[in-house]
């Protein structure tokens, strides 16, 4: 995303009043005034509903990352980590505020979260999305440089004070994660999806009833496929032939990938609807995996599949 594009999603940003306007709640802590540090919480914290309004307001001084999670998504407890290890590098300049979404029924309706992973910045309380899947460490540490600077051009500049060579606070240990996931994560978090891949149908091959492997080996395929796409390329290619069934699965992956979910269901399921033959498999078979991507129960997936066979049939 550039740096333009995070400026439009500023201006376009939803709705967050029902949280800044909740009872006040103990604060997670201060943040600096300015761009100096001041005492202020570690630069990870866990939220809620109940302190959630804390963070819209931390958000005025020093760009917040809000991390909507889920112990029942393997790309969370993927991109989590990643997500942590970046926000310390920043040394304060930014916060991360995890959320975990299943007991915070009100963070997830203002934010509109339909799956998880789901991450948005705060710059002056106002959202901008960043990642709805498991990213590459690179890739999270040049869009928090974009957010820094478009905090910057907000007038958002502070930070919270990080003690020299203070330790992050101990965690709860997380139970590991199977070899072949574990061999995922680490391929995924080195850029590797070609590894990643592999080790997920290694998994399923093991296991064919492994959801979290299907789940993931759908989002690192989707990986692959955009890394290093240009995305007005693509969409002028399938605006140009549209009955190109390649051009059309770019850009719907694509669109998924952007968090545009519903016009890339539409988009295959028009071209479904237009093509016949054997061309109809290869789009039949990516909106399926597209469904696991985004998650079997999103009402968006339920609408699409409720269409697919109709279509079908």
């Amino acid at each position: 995303m550039s740096d333009a594009s995070l400026g439009s999603a500023l201006r376009g940003a939803v709705d967050l009043s029902s949280l800044r306007n909740r009872p006040a709640s103990p604060a997670p802590g201060p943040a600096s005034g300015g761009a100096g540090a001041a005492g202020g919480p570690d630069v990870v914290m866990d939220v809620s509903d109940a302190t959630f309004a804390q963070v819209m307001d931390l958000s005025s001084r020093v760009p917040v990352v809000v991390d909507m999670w889920s112990s029942r998504s393997e790309a969370s407890a993927q991109l989590s980590p990643i997500l942590e290890k970046v926000t310390r590098e920043v040394a304060g300049r930014i916060v991360l505020a995890r959320v975990e979404i299943d007991h915070n029924p009100q963070i997830q309706q203002a934010f509109q979260v339909q799956s998880v992973p789901s991450v948005v910045a705060l710059v002056g309380g106002r959202p901008v999305p960043l990642f709805n899947q498991a990213v590459p460490e690179e890739q999270v540490r040049d869009l928090f440089g974009q957010l820094l600077d478009v905090a910057a051009q907000a007038g958002v500049t502070g930070s919270v004070d990080v003690a020299p060579g203070a330790e992050a606070p101990e965690q709860p240990a997380e139970p590991p994660l199977p070899p072949l996931h574990q061999e995922a994560f680490d391929a995924i978090g080195r850029g590797d999806y070609q590894a990643a891949i592999s080790a997920y149908e290694r998994a399923l091959k093991e296991n064919p009833r492994d959801d979290e492997a299907a789940a993931g080996l759908g989002q690192v395929r989707l990986l692959d496929r955009t890394a290093g796409v240009d995305l007005h390329e693509a969409r002028r290619a399938a605006a140009e032939a549209p009955e190109d069934v390649s051009a059309q699965l770019a850009v719907a992956d694509l669109d998924v990938a952007g968090g545009h979910v519903e016009d890339a269901f539409d988009r295959l399921l028009d071209l479904f609807a237009r093509v016949a033959g054997e061309d109809r498999a290869p789009v039949k078979d990516r909106l399926v995996e597209l469904f696991g991507v985004v998650g079997p129960s999103d009402p968006r997936v339920v609408r699409a599949r409720t269409r697919l066979t109709s279509l079908l049939f």
